[in-house]
């Protein structure tokens, strides 16, 4: 029993070194990787702007800051890759790795700390995700396009959402295919109605006018949704009020992108989409790549280590090129998955989990290679 908690308490001891021996590298790794995508994406692109429209460096302070959240997100990955890799490369030129397995301890439970560590990092990436990379993109958007640019503000809105929710139910869902902000005008609007969380009445309207601080719907038709779920049509106006308290700009500002929501956003944006009968294959396999992409920390790293213990190559230079090559293969593949996903030749689900799956099994045979 003596000899059984001694034991333990030496893997105990051990989780925690390797642990802090990549806690460096992954630090280090996204700082590098932070700026090589900055510097290959933004910065040449804001020194042009500033060169050419003069603009003001505390603007140029503002965007890097809005744009490091999603840049952040994407390096997780590859600074987990980086960290496994050199961590692991250092232990076994040292011979650290052989005396771990000549005391019986398998590779496999050597690498376990690696798998909880970067799953961490997985789902932080995911929590970034959520809730600040939205609004950071946003905001950086808004720069871009109205500080840098100098655009004025968005006039023309195509294809804008809107949900009506009380007490926790949706009640009303609101198509507009064009928002005019300027002139407070609307063109083919679709309204749906819920009762109970059932479609019960669908309004469409060719046109809508922002008329005495109320929206007014123009030349439309009102449509009953039977049991069957059929459509009959109830009667024809010239005229009628739409219940939106929002004004022109204040539907604009509510508006997103599909890449400018989270996960959950896009989900019920989909929802919505999926009963105007759109094609909806490029929003499936963003959605799923949002989840996706996190869980390569784990995947990467653990390939990271079963890599690192492989015949040695030293210095962090080496382990950063062959970080940049497995990470270029990962976006390659992914790009190229991502292809065929769109355009139906795999189902979305296929096409944004592919990458980890491929690389799933690599990191699985080299990981029973170095547990030989």
């Amino acid at each position: 029993m003596i000899e059984t908690k001694g034991r333990r308490r030496k893997i105990n001891i051990l989780d925690r070194f390797i642990v802090s021996q990549m806690g460096n590298s992954f630090l280090f790794g996204v700082l590098v990787f932070s700026v090589l995508l900055v510097a290959g994406d933004l910065l040449f692109q804001v020194a042009n702007l500033m060169i050419d429209k003069g603009v003001a460096l505390g603007v140029v302070i503002r965007l890097f800051v809005y744009k490091l959240p999603e840049v952040v997100v994407m390096t997780l990955p590859m600074a987990s890759l980086l960290s496994s890799l050199l961590t692991f490369g250092r232990l076994s030129s040292q011979s650290e790795i052989v005396a771990l397995r000549a005391a019986g301890i398998s590779f496999r439970r050597i690498v376990k700390p690696v798998l909880v560590a970067s799953a961490l990092a997985s789902l932080g990436a995911i929590l970034l995700n959520e809730t600040i990379v939205p609004l950071s993109n946003r905001a950086a958007d808004n720069i871009m396009r109205y500080e840098i640019a100098r655009e004025r503000p968005t006039l023309l809105r195509e294809k804008v959402f809107l949900r009506d929710e009380g007490d926790g139910e949706l009640r009303r869902v609101i198509y507009i295919s064009r928002l005019r902000q300027n002139l407070g005008t609307m063109e083919d609007i679709v309204v749906q109605e819920f009762e109970e969380g059932t479609m019960s009445r669908i309004v469409t309207a060719a046109r809508g006018s922002w008329r005495g601080g109320e929206w007014w719907l123009e030349d439309g038709k009102t449509f009953e949704v039977l049991q069957d779920r059929t459509v009959k049509l109830l009667f024809t106006f010239d005229r009628q009020k739409l219940p939106l308290d929002l004004g022109p700009a204040e539907v604009a500002q509510t508006s997103q992108r599909p890449a400018e929501m989270s996960a959950f956003q896009l989900w019920k944006h989909i929802s919505i989409m999926n009963k105007q009968g759109a094609n909806l294959a490029p929003l499936r396999v963003l959605f799923h790549l949002k989840l996706a992409v996190p869980w390569a920390c784990v995947i990467l790293a653990v390939l990271g280590a079963s890599l690192g213990v492989g015949p040695h190559r030293s210095g962090a230079g080496v382990g950063l090129a062959m970080s940049v090559l497995i990470v270029f293969a990962y976006y390659v593949l992914m790009s190229f998955s991502r292809s065929f996903g769109e355009a139906g030749c795999l189902p979305p689900l296929v096409a944004a989990w592919a990458p980890n799956l491929v690389f799933l099994v690599i990191a699985g045979y080299l990981v029973r290679i170095a547990d030989r």
